[in-house]
């Protein structure tokens, strides 16, 4: 008679993995900022569950407003944000707030202030909520320099100086990314526990993909190089191979795919939209600096990610990012094409 597989009862939480880990802050930082990504996570499993039951208490219509961006606003992005501004107010331990969904930064009263400040996506992909597509939250972390109060200029820092980053991605399973600055891992929610627990430990982007995932439908307005660059991974010189292509519309999804298969993620500015259409930092600087702590490269295509300097909180830019090797040759590409299409 077979024997019954037992249940492994090795579980690791988010919460205690994050403090055994320990952060690069030190260890008298450790417990704010565990506090800080425990809030987030909380904040998550509110929106995952949401999401799922959207339909059913009719969460996916349109809001009748639009957000700073110019899109149009579904009621779970609303209550997305909402949800993460409270709890983020709530857990006493940030000072500056920049989401997508608000013109203006969130300076947090007093009685509520700490010492990080954290960008956020409350919900990325929110259009394609109707259809069922994995969407997601994206977020960074920054500390509140040194005898700051909490200003906008504490957020309007390289992306490098972010002490952590993260996505929540909501689909079949809500798994949660995150880094701390050493390294990535993953983490998935059990629903019958109510945590997240790790089951993605020390994510590895392997150094070239077979992938890549770019919106081919802009292809006319993109510049030479990076038309160059695709015809390059889909009409290979033999014995090389031809690339898949996977392009979800949803960037935490995408980068998701990216991260744990390799490949590379575009979305490159183009003659349409001059400054790219992905924020810096909410969107490109969490996932480049996730990229980075796993191995990979994220890049403009002419100049690291992490390294631009924002001068405004809904700034855009260009954006690469994923396997090595592949981002390596995009870069070729910049440096041999120009940009003009001149000979």
């Amino acid at each position: 008679m077979a024997s019954e597989e037992v249940p492994s009862t090795n579980i690791v939480t988010l919460t205690s993995h994050v403090l055994s880990e320990g952060l690069r802050l030190g260890a008298a930082a450790t417990g704010d900022l565990t506090l800080l990504l425990t809030a987030i996570s909380f904040t998550s499993k509110f929106i995952a569950t949401n999401v799922r039951k959207a339909r059913l208490i009719n969460l996916v219509g349109l809001a009748g407003d639009t957000n700073v961006q110019g899109e149009e606003q579904k009621k779970l992005d609303v209550l997305a944000n909402d949800i993460m501004i409270n709890s983020l107010r709530a857990s006493g331990k940030t000072a500056v707030l920049v989401s997508e969904e608000l013109e203006d930064a969130i300076f947090i009263e007093d009685q509520f202030k700490g010492k990080y400040c954290v960008v956020f996506d409350p919900l990325d992909g929110s259009s394609n909520i109707d259809a069922g597509v994995n969407i997601g939250t994206i977020f960074g972390v920054y500390r509140v320099r040194n005898e700051s109060t909490g200003t906008v200029e504490d957020v309007l820092r390289a992306g490098h100086e972010m002490v952590a980053a993260g996505y929540i991605m909501y689909g079949s399973s809500a798994n949660l990314v995150l880094t701390t600055g050493q390294g990535v891992n993953g983490y998935t929610l059990d629903a019958a526990l109510g945590e997240y627990i790790l089951t993605h430990p020390n994510i590895q982007i392997p150094p070239r993909g077979k992938i890549y995932s770019f919106n081919e439908g802009n292809s006319m307005y993109f510049h030479p190089p990076v038309n160059a660059y695709l015809k390059s991974i889909k009409y290979p010189s033999p014995p090389k191979t031809p690339y898949s292509a996977r392009y979800i519309g949803s960037m935490v999804a995408d980068v998701h795919r990216t991260l744990l298969y390799g490949g590379i993620f575009g979305y490159p500015n183009d003659k349409k939209s001059k400054s790219g259409k992905l924020r810096l930092l909410y969107e490109a600087f969490p996932m480049a600096f996730l990229t980075e702590q796993a191995g990979g490269i994220a890049t403009t295509g002419t100049g690291r990610i992490l390294d631009i300097v924002p001068t405004s909180i809904h700034q855009r830019c260009s954006v690469f990012l994923g396997s090595r090797d592949d981002v390596l040759d995009l870069i070729k590409f910049y440096k041999e094409v120009p940009t003009d299409g001149s000979a």
